[in-house]
């Protein structure tokens, strides 16, 4: 007898549940497949947006690198060689924390001193004007923004009516800019309404009036004005300055003279509306990062051809730069050893010196750094260091828009502007190179009472920075220390301004004096106790 076999489950089930079992899987597998493909295409689709953004559209966040936490900052204060365990915690608060910040972003202590420049008891209204101070300034926008300031002063001492001053449009930059396209020039003439008179062009009936044009002395006195050049009103209706830089003194002058200068520094000579706009556009956007460092980096053509430094320039480059010395006629020195100009402290430091800097300090690698400077002489080669150890390097150019900056874009004297106010309202404020802007914004942060600005030694830092490069000193804890020793008390803290060098003479000891604009103490800054007993002590 055959034995038979036991039916499967499957055989049991029979055709037709076997066949209502298969219809309900095709469908499963035809849903997922086409569930698939519908994510991939809405995906492809979703990222081919987002990654071409229209060529005529750009928005403030296509600017900003998108991994920015706004706590970032926090968590990496100093280089690790500098502290045995890290930092971990998110806020500023807390007694590490603070310690950091204290460190790398406390204000120096202003001991005390408030801006005051308020004229004295004595200081009376213009009285009638003996004739007509017309003002030809000269350099780029610090050097002529300064010899404005004089002007004001002088147009006072001589008692002149002073003409809106014409700006530079033939020196390196070649800005065609009018007085009015960087500065507000009604608040100008309104606000100085008590001081001086001031007008904006010539009347008509002037056409013919007799004139004498020249170049006041530079670092001169009352003496030199109440005298000399007051004098010049009996034979002259119209006294034109040809140069505006460096022609009153630093020192040695009234106090009412002192103090008119800083209100036409400081509260006169305002940014035209559209300039201080865009200013404060750029300060917002850089403080969306947190607290900054704004870098005034002397890196550009003008600046390495005239001085003629060329460390860690090729040889093409520093013929370029010596052929552009050689054949701009206003600059006198043609033949500069640039060896002996860095041993001395002369050149601006590099790109690549000052990384080496703020890392000595101490300022992490996720420090907000704003590049305030002109085009940067060999572009991103030079600036490759430097941004390798600071990435987050941000400009004007990055900040905003092609379409937001075209206005300003084709005018040197509008774009420093910019970087003037970014820097003035910076937390920390560091210079490659003490020139007129460095010294300028020096200055406005001191009378403001402002963060730190830090003043590198660049004498000491070459040495420093020569022995890395034979190998003599590696970075670390060494060399943090011993950078950090040296600019103790080069943060911008308050303090007198500095007289000549002892045994200079003549124009050479008026020149080695720190300057009115850069420490406008004594004359417009008093201690908040008594001003008007401990004021006259400062000045």
């Amino acid at each position: 007898m055959k034995k038979t076999k036991n039916p499967t489950l499957r055989e049991r089930r029979g055709p037709m549940q076997q066949k209502r079992r298969t219809v309900p899987l095709g469908m499963l597998r035809r849903f997922l497949a086409a569930s698939i493909f519908s994510i991939v295409l809405t995906s492809f689709f979703f990222v081919h947006v987002h990654v071409s953004p229209s060529p005529t559209h750009h928005n403030f966040s296509d600017k900003i690198p998108s991994f920015y936490d706004p706590q970032s900052w926090t968590r990496e204060l100093v280089p690790p060689y500098l502290f045995k365990t890290p930092l971990s915690v998110p806020k500023l608060k807390g007694s590490r924390k603070e310690s950091d910040y204290e460190k790398l972003w406390k204000p120096p202590p202003n001991h005390g001193f408030i801006p005051c420049t308020k004229p004295t008891p004595n200081y009376t209204t213009p009285t009638r004007s003996r004739g007509y101070l017309s003002v030809h300034t000269n350099g780029g926008l610090n050097q002529m923004r300064s010899g404005i300031c004089d002007m004001v002063a002088i147009a006072r001492i001589i008692n002149a009516t002073l003409v809106i001053p014409e700006l530079d449009k033939k020196s390196f930059w070649h800005d065609t800019s009018n007085f009015s396209d960087i500065f507000d020039d009604e608040w100008f003439i309104s606000s100085l309404a008590n001081d001086i008179k001031i007008i904006k062009k010539f009347p008509k009936e002037l056409v013919k009036a007799t004139k004498i044009v020249m170049q006041f002395k530079s670092w001169s006195g009352m003496d030199y004005y109440e005298n000399e050049i007051a004098a010049l009103w009996d034979s002259f209706n119209i006294i034109r300055a040809s140069k505006s830089d460096s022609r009153l003194a630093n020192n040695n002058l009234p106090p009412d003279i002192q103090k008119l200068r800083c209100r036409a520094c400081y509260e006169a000579l305002r940014f035209s509306p559209r300039i201080e706009k865009m200013g404060k556009t750029l300060v917002e956007r850089m403080r969306s990062f947190g607290p900054y460092i704004a870098l005034h980096l002397r890196y550009e053509k003008d600046m390495l051809a005239f001085s003629g430094c060329t460390h860690e320039l090729s040889k093409v480059e520093s013929q370029e730069l010596r052929f552009i010395r050689e054949n701009t006629t206003y600059w006198k020195r043609k033949y500069i050893n640039p060896i002996e100009e860095r041993s001395k402290g002369f050149c601006p430091l590099t790109p690549k010196e000052v990384g080496i800097f703020l890392t000595a300090l101490g300022y992490p690698s996720k420090t907000p750094i704003y590049i305030a400077a002109g085009e940067i002489y060999g572009g991103e080669f030079h600036m490759a260091d430097l941004r390798s150890r600071y990435p987050l390097l941000m400009s004007k150019e990055k900040l905003v828009s092609m379409e937001e900056l075209e206005p300003f874009s084709s005018h040197g004297s509008q774009m420093a502007a910019l970087d003037y106010i970014v820097s003035v309202e910076s937390d920390v404020f560091v210079h490659s190179y003490p020139g007129n802007m460095a010294k300028a914004v020096e200055g406005h942060r001191r009378f403001l009472g402002r963060g730190r600005t830090i003043s590198p030694d660049r004498k000491a830092l070459v040495r420093l920075f020569d022995k890395l490069k034979n190998g003599s000193m590696t970075e670390g804890k060494t060399l943090s220390n011993k950078i950090m020793d040296l600019h103790r008390r080069r943060l911008g803290f308050f303090r007198k301004r500095k007289g000549p060098v002892s045994g200079t003479k003549g124009s050479d000891r008026f020149r080695s004096e720190e300057t009115f604009y850069a420490n406008p103490l004594p004359g417009c800054l008093c201690r908040t106790e008594s001003l008007s007993v401990n004021a006259s002590r400062y000045r």
